[in-house]
């Protein structure tokens, strides 16, 4: 066990591009099912790819009125808010409202409906402007959401660290629940990167991928022909608990958050340190704090974007830190990149994976780049020791954090 104090995983809700729910997406990602595809939203830009979170009906799913006042990722967080608690056992009407926290990451928070509003604006009809559309974008409003609807009076608030948001939550979570603020917290990421602004400025920045023609395999982290990523939306929260308070109730730990780090690579804005140095750290950090050795890590969900400068920086990363890297995974070769919600999604199959002893294939991996010398798990999933595993992200602006979970 760690040296430190770890805190207990009681529930996962799961909203992604392989399906609303936990086996969609697990199975989805076993058998390497990629989900991109040209997406109408974006028709007439430059890229016109995403992937899209499958039959997301909101009235349906969360209910007319709430999905009326929410957009798309805010609706998404709620969903996942409900699935892991319900995952976990728990009823709000039971539980100390007051000791229940929300810890949300997102990017963007969102822009989805900014460009109709603009245009309203830019038209000199400020009067037609939605009164929504400041409390559906600010990026507090997903974790005030999922509070309202939960009835979870503890801090709440969100992080923004790009496209490491997700991971950034729960560490901060980890932190509430160590520091005795909280018995439980929400915790997680929500994004809907599938916006034709984000699309412009991404394929501006030379960030996408430009495989218009195949687009289901254009998302190919580590190959040899990437050519960059592409823009995803979803939704994972993760019920963390102090763990003396989920013996309490009978609670069953699904896995352990055991250690947090977090770093800046103070190098770029855009582009990562190309030694890996500050990712590095985060590791190196998350494994002090879980108390664990590198060779005590069985698997690494990679950050892994399909991008040249992303993957080789990661690479160089993960060589400095462990002598002989363990297998290595990206799920964004199915999945897409899901922005500020794509760390919370990868810690939470990472929890899967641990209960399973499985590590999901990369898709799309076809020839891995000969200067990326990892153990990419590809094809078909590999079975594994359900010991620990790391799960990382990194970020515009050089944030840098990772994740030791570890088997319950």
């Amino acid at each position: 066990m760690p040296r430190t104090h770890p805190v207990a995983v009681t529930g996962l809700g799961l909203v992604t591009p392989a399906g609303i729910g936990e086996q969609p997406t697990w199975h989805g990602l076993l058998a390497s099912r990629t989900t991109a595809a040209r997406d109408p939203v974006l028709a007439g830009l430059p890229v016109d790819i995403s992937c899209q979170v499958p039959d997301f009906d909101a009235h349906r799913l969360i209910g007319r009125h709430l999905a009326w006042r929410l957009d798309r990722a805010g609706a998404m967080a709620v969903l996942a808010a409900r699935h892991a608690t319900a995952d976990a056992g728990l009823s709000p009407a039971e539980w100390d409202a007051a000791r229940v926290g929300v810890v949300i990451g997102t990017g963007t928070a969102s822009m989805e409906r900014y460009d109709a509003e603009y245009a309203k604006l830019g038209a000199g009809r400020p009067l037609a402007v939605s009164p929504l559309a400041v409390t559906r974008s600010v990026p507090n409003m997903p974790a005030a959401e999922i509070a309202l609807d939960l009835t979870a009076r503890g801090p709440n608030f969100a992080v923004s660290t790009a496209c490491a948001s997700g991971t950034t939550a729960l560490g901060v979570a980890r932190d509430l629940l160590r520091a005795g603020t909280c018995d439980i917290v929400l915790a997680g990421g929500t994004e809907s990167a599938r916006c034709r602004m984000a699309a412009a400025c991404f394929h501006r920045m030379g960030a996408l991928s430009r495989r218009l023609g195949q687009p289901a395999a254009a998302s190919r982290p580590f190959d040899a022909d990437r050519d960059g990523f592409v823009l995803a939306e979803g939704a994972a929260v993760l019920v963390l608990e102090r763990p003396e308070h989920a013996r309490a109730r009978g609670a069953r730990p699904r896995a352990y958050v055991a250690g947090y780090g977090a770093s800046c690579d103070a190098h770029h804005f855009a582009a990562p340190d190309p030694e890996g140095r500050g990712a590095a750290a985060a590791l190196r950090a998350a494994l002090r704090d879980a108390g664990l050795d590198p060779a005590d890590i069985g698997h690494v969900n990679a950050h892994g974007t399909g991008t040249r400068l992303n993957d080789q920086a990661e690479c160089e990363a993960l060589r400095s830190v462990f002598t002989a890297p363990p297998p290595v995974t990206s799920l964004k070769g199915a999945l897409g990149h899901a922005m500020g919600a794509a760390g919370a999604i990868e810690a939470a199959v990472t929890v899967l994976g641990l209960q399973h002893g499985t590590v999901p294939p990369t898709a799309n991996l076809d020839r891995q780049d000969p200067d990326i010398d990892l153990d990419i798990v590809t094809k078909v999933p590999r079975t594994v020791a359900p010991t620990a595993a790391v799960s990382t992200s990194f970020a515009f602006g050089g944030q840098n954090a990772a994740l030791v979970l570890q088997a319950a």
